[in-house]
């Protein structure tokens, strides 16, 4: 998103720069947090859920706790509550018991509507079934943890109307477990999900090459749906919209969120080369996701047994993270769930323009919107233009006059009465914030 589209998205919605003020992040209190996490020893998905210190089964109670006292801070705002099922695969050979936890604080007007803030408390070593040795996975995902519980501490004090759930996932390193369960949950419980913020490995910025960057996070996300269907693809080839997927604009919304000191480096492609994290279960199911992740990744510092070779420190151990870093993705992620908390849902627009030298777009009234403002780019241009074709729109349909569609795409998003503003939509075949099947 163009920086100049901060005061339409952000301004009046008293996130960036207010919220960012507001949100005194702690970098000693996620300090403490992965330290206790790493106290645990291992939390491999296959360790131990029931000895009180060590293992998967004692971090997971720990998280809870945790969330239970950001509950009683509170005056009870937040439901816990651990979704759990059964699953065996290639890195689960027995089938396991497997758990989330989760806290819920409900919207005052519009419960049904959905921000997910997520990180995976599970942790692994060199070997991927390995569920014995110390695997301490500070900075993966203990960093994603931390991000959650200390988003769940700062929102909590604050009402929105519509939902924010904080979630802690198991089971990501054998084979996104977690956010598979999550998801499934999100669709039995009848969540109009707006958007799912997956962070996994945001607390470093040394490269095992030596590279350094604490002033970029990386944010990862699909082109073409996942959730496509034949006609969907074949449409989006005729009329476009390859680039505009609910992920790409919400992407480019959080984009738009940053401040000083943290801009996002925005990736376009569903994650890293070869690698997968716990958002695309949800974009399976046709839900806008994105991850968040260092702008620079250390290899000899994730997915490593706890050793030394040729003077060379192997192991995802808490000395190598930055937590002033961590502190600012920390802050991006509060004010990209106060901003999408506070926003109605994204409308669904439609275009008309063949053979005519205007633009017709319209789309349905969005519940909570007091307003629509309605956007346009260049085909070719990576980011919408800085200020809306047509801003505080009352009605659901405008006509741009002498606007030639076939130069253009066009998106629209709704305002709120306190001006908080939705992501843009496009109006292209897959661009509704919604499941293709719905």
């Amino acid at each position: 998103m163009h920086k100049s589209l901060i005061p339409f998205v952000a301004g009046a919605l008293l996130t960036t720069p207010a919220l960012a003020q507001e949100a005194q992040v702690s970098e000693a209190r996620q300090h403490a947090d992965i330290e206790k996490l790493v106290s645990f020893g291992t939390r491999h998905t296959l360790s131990s859920q029931t000895d009180p210190k060590r293992g998967i089964g004692a971090a997971l109670n720990w998280a809870e706790g945790e969330f239970r006292r950001s509950a009683k801070a509170c005056g009870g705002c937040l439901t816990i509550a651990r979704p759990e099922t059964t699953v065996s695969g290639t890195r689960i050979p027995t089938p396991v018991r497997l758990a989330d936890v989760i806290a819920i604080q409900r919207g005052s007007e519009r419960p049904d509507e959905v921000v997910i803030v997520q990180g995976h408390i599970d942790s692994r070593v060199s070997g991927v079934m390995d569920a014995t040795k110390d695997a301490p996975g500070a900075n993966d995902d203990g960093s994603g943890v931390s991000l959650v519980l200390e988003a769940a501490r700062m929102l909590s004090k604050r009402k929105f109307p519509t939902t924010i759930v904080y979630a802690v996932l198991s089971g990501e390193e054998q084979g996104l477990y977690g956010g598979k369960l999550l998801a499934d949950y999100a669709t039995k419980q009848g969540w109009k999900v707006k958007a799912v913020l997956n962070n996994d490995i945001v607390g470093g910025t040394h490269g095992s090459d030596g590279l350094v960057d604490d002033t970029h996070v990386r944010v990862f996300s699909e082109g073409p749906r996942a959730d496509a269907t034949d006609k969907t693809r074949a449409d989006a080839r005729r009329f476009g919209g390859e680039n505009d997927s609910p992920s790409r604009n919400l992407s480019r919304y959080v984009a738009g969120l940053a401040q000083p000191g943290l801009e996002v480096r925005q990736v376009w492609r569903s994650d890293r080369m070869g690698r997968g994290g716990d958002h695309l279960p949800y974009l399976e199911k046709g839900y806008p996701a994105i991850r968040f992740s260092v702008a620079i990744e250390d290899y000899d510092h994730q997915h490593q047994d706890l050793r030394t070779e040729n003077g060379t420190k192997f192991g995802d151990t808490i000395d190598e993270m930055d937590f002033p870093y961590l502190a600012k993705v920390t802050r991006l992620n509060i004010a990209a769930l106060a901003a999408i908390a506070a926003a109605p849902m994204p409308p669904a627009p439609k275009v008309e323009a063949a053979l005519s030298t205007n633009s017709d777009i319209s789309w349905q009234a969005v519940p909570g919107a007091r307003s629509y403002n309605v956007w346009q780019r260049r085909t070719d241009a990576t980011e919408w233009e800085a200020k809306p074709v047509r801003a505080g729109v009352a009605d659901t349909k405008v006509s741009l006059t002498g606007v030639r569609g076939d130069d253009w795409l066009f998106g629209v998003s709704a305002v709120a009465d306190g001006g908080a503003q939705s992501p843009i939509a496009a109006a292209v075949p897959g661009g509704a914030f919604v499941p293709l099947g719905q």
